[in-house]
């Protein structure tokens, strides 16, 4: 470690420090320690950004621009992304931060005064389950001497805020402050051969298979999709290669001078099988082994440079969705007009929409087919839009296979010709299935079905879902999930839209009772047998003035969040609370639906638990085998005298892991300023989760968790699983990958790993 503190080499970093160093640079760091062999390298940690950001000023000057965004106009974005992206390159550096990185530099170099490095991005909420954030930051290659290293290092930290990476952090609701980015600085592999390996089929999700596909040259053009690859498809029992399907070759990206360039592959070496068969099987038995360790399917980037092969990322398939694939059957016999290799399975038509490149994408419909001749991150907003994506380059692990994956739309990759071939306003059905693409439109929707293995699969820690509308109970209902581990008040008194006290004031307390008791019947109709818990009403008092009469009932709080909310709020004006039980009586007593279940939040006392088990009783309302009261843990005070929380009277506990986790490091995940300190690996909090488990385990009651912490961080279900938890409740994206993750720790356990 440098002596600033910034530094980390990858023998000091784990699988669990991605708030430290990033995806890319936790995963480097834990395949070294599991003996993979990965080119040498250093990490500068996303600290150093941090420190950088705040040093030269710029997080008013981000935000302030941030604010001016239009996202659903590109030239917005980029106009944004330029001025942001040159502030950061004009940031001034701290000088014990130059001293270090330089330091490192020559120790990497050996005896050499400049070695090549690449440098790769290593954003801190890249490489989850949840999100793919592949390809969104830049990496740069051959890099050589000290000042363009450290230059490429503010380029790296520039790219945090790519127009692509903006309007992705804005999609999937990631605070952009609390996105840090580490660089990984790593010694240049000169690939003769490069590719992908993915540790079950990405396209039919066949755990079974390894997948590899292989170009000549430096691996970037692969994912760029701009070369087809030779693919492979290897049995993962036996290490028997059972395919091959081989691609003609042009061109490839070698080093020439100081930069980069693309340069003609030999003519005699063009249709030649990529990599031998003995490197296929030998990337294919790394393959079982990252996946062993991982204990999920991995997504692997590899190199080979003078016969050696080098793995020099990983991280977890992100696409293994829970989502069901929206496929059919043509109703009639269409004309073929091209093929290509299938990406994404599904059908879909639509109207031809031919792009050149991302300048172009504003001209995408919704409902349209993208037809193009590669992608890239910044075509993600069109293919957002899109019914079918096809491309006339790339293989099945390319950027357009990857995200039309990710977006559960069919997708056909390396269909040559496709951009003459499918001119704009042709309509045309996709079948990424088979990678036909047919002139017409003439096709019948269904629901793909469940693998047999997908239908049945089950383990002994129960995944629940956290859900707030009954709208989609219905859908999420079919998944293969175990109940409703959260059920939300405040999204159904939001979507009521009157603050309760207004209706009580006005006489028509009947009227909220009789909405409220519709939408919990719709959950309980929906997951019955099954439990649904529902979470009584947590709204905080600046939360509470939003609704329609809200003013005149709430006070103003200088910090709502530690304020007049929860049990506290129940037991000093329980008229609230008393109509959310009248709710649960009439759809457990009425309407006979008695899976309901009742979980209370931000119990600040034993003293508290009991006054509101009785208010409870006096209600009608009395725990049973089929009325479960749980209690969330979710303040310090939960934790440390959990044993006397339970003796009180209770069936179960949820982590609450984000009030938690803020509560237990005294910081707000919410505020710019101090979020990046909310991390839900500290130590003191992973202490925490595993005494409220074990002691739960002792008394005999059920644990679980209903945060988001499980889904982001695979090391920690992980961690949970094998503490014994009883449950892990998820977001409805993330059922299938938890219950895979979940399924494959127990066997490990199982078998005394």
């Amino acid at each position: 470690m440098g002596t600033s503190g910034l530094i980390y080499w990858f023998d000091e970093v784990r699988k669990d420090d991605v708030n430290l160093v990033g995806g890319k640079g936790a995963n480097l760091g834990e395949m070294v320690h599991a003996g993979l062999p990965v080119p040498a390298g250093f990490i500068v940690s996303a600290k150093a950004y941090f420190q950088f950001i705040k040093e030269n000023n710029l997080a008013p000057k981000i935000k302030s621009l941030l604010a001016t965004v239009n996202y659903d106009r590109q030239d917005s974005l980029r106009q944004v992304a330029t001025h942001i992206q040159e502030l950061i390159r004009q940031g001034a550096l701290e000088k014990q931060l130059i001293y270090d990185i330089n330091t490192s530099y020559k120790r990497l170099g050996n005896v050499l005064a400049s070695p090549r490095v690449a440098v790769r991005s290593s954003a801190t909420a890249e490489d989850l389950p949840s999100a793919s954030f592949a390809g969104q930051q830049e990496t740069y290659l051959n890099v050589e001497g000290e000042a363009n290293l450290v230059q490429k290092i503010r380029e790296a930290w520039a790219s945090l805020f790519e127009a692509r990476a903006i309007f992705y952090r804005h999609e999937q609701q990631f605070d952009h402050f609390r996105v840090g980015i580490a660089v990984v600085v790593q010694k240049m592999i000169e690939s003769e051969e490069s590719g992908i390996m993915f540790t079950i089929d990405p396209v039919t999700n066949d755990k079974t298979k390894l997948v590899i596909e292989a170009i000549y040259g430096l691996g970037e053009l692969i994912v760029q999709g701009a070369i087809t690859p030779d693919h492979y498809e290897i049995s993962k029992q036996d290490l028997v290669i059972r395919n091959k399907i081989l691609a003609r070759q042009e061109k490839m990206l070698a080093k020439s001078g100081s930069s980069n360039r693309e340069v003609a592959v030999p003519l005699e070496k063009q249709e030649k099988q990529k990599i031998s068969d003995h490197k296929i099987l030998e990337l294919a038995a790394l393959g079982k082994k990252l996946e062993r360790h991982y204990f999920f399917p991995q997504d692997i980037e590899w190199a080979i440079e003078n016969n050696t092969v080098y793995i020099v990322q990983t991280r977890a398939i992100t696409t293994v969705s829970s989502h069901k694939k929206v496929e059919g059957h043509l109703d009639k016999d269409l004309p073929l007009l091209i093929s290509g290799a299938p990406a994404s399975p599904g059908i879909a038509s639509g109207p031809a929409r031919v792009i050149q490149n991302a300048r172009e994408i504003g001209k995408v419909l919704p409902g349209e087919v993208l037809v193009a001749p590669q992608t890239n991150p910044d075509y993600v907003p069109a293919m957002k839009k899109a019914v079918a994506i096809v491309t006339e380059r790339g293989g099945r692990t390319s950027h357009a296979a990857i995200v039309s994956r990710e977006l559960g739309i069919p997708a056909i990759v390396g269909a040559e010709g496709a951009v003459s071939k499918l001119p704009t306003g042709t309509v045309v059905t996709v079948d990424g299935g088979t990678g036909n693409v047919y002139k017409g439109g003439a096709f019948t929707k269904h629901e793909a079905p469940e693998t047999e293995e997908q239908a049945h699969l089950r383990t002994a820690t129960k995944v629940y879902v956290n859900l707030a509308q009954p709208e989609l109970a219905p859908q999420i209902a079919q998944e293969n999930v175990d109940g409703v581990g959260l059920l939300r008040a405040e999204f159904m008194m939001a979507d009521i839209g009157t603050h309760p006290k207004k209706f009580i004031k006005d006489g028509k307390q009947h009227v909220y009772v009789e909405t409220l008791a519709k939408q919990l019947s719709r959950f309980c109709e929906s997951f019955s047998p099954r439990p649904v818990v529902y979470r009584t009403s947590d709204f905080k008092s600046n939360e509470y003035r939003n609704l329609e009469g809200g003013k005149e009932f709430e006070p103003i709080e200088p910090n709502p969040m530690l304020g007049f909310r929860g049990v506290f709020r129940y037991l000093h004006d329980p008229e609230v609370f008393e109509l959310e039980l009248e709710a649960i009586k009439h759809v457990r007593h009425k309407l006979g639906l008695k899976n309901l279940w009742l979980m209370l939040p931000f119990v600040r006392s034993v003293r508290e638990l009991i006054e509101i088990k009785q208010l409870i009783a006096a209600s009608g309302l009395h725990r049973s085998p089929s009325f479960k009261l749980w209690m969330m843990v979710e303040l310090p005070v939960n934790v440390v005298l959990l044993d006397k929380f339970i003796e009180a009277g209770i069936d179960g506990v949820s982590i609450g892991s984000n009030d938690l986790t803020m509560l237990m490091l005294g910081t707000d995940r919410d505020n710019s300023e101090v979020s990046r300190a909310y991390d839900e690996q500290n130590e003191s909090v992973l202490w925490a989760f595993e005494h409220v488990i074990k002691t739960a385990h002792k008394f005999r009651v059920t644990s679980s968790i209903c945060g988001q912490a499980p889904s982001l961080y695979p090391s920690l279900l992980e961690k949970l699983v094998r503490w014994g938890i009883s449950s892990v409740s998820v977001s409805p994206d993330a059922i299938e990958t938890t219950r895979e993750h979940i399924a494959a720790v127990e066997r490990h356990l199982v078998l005394g790993k």
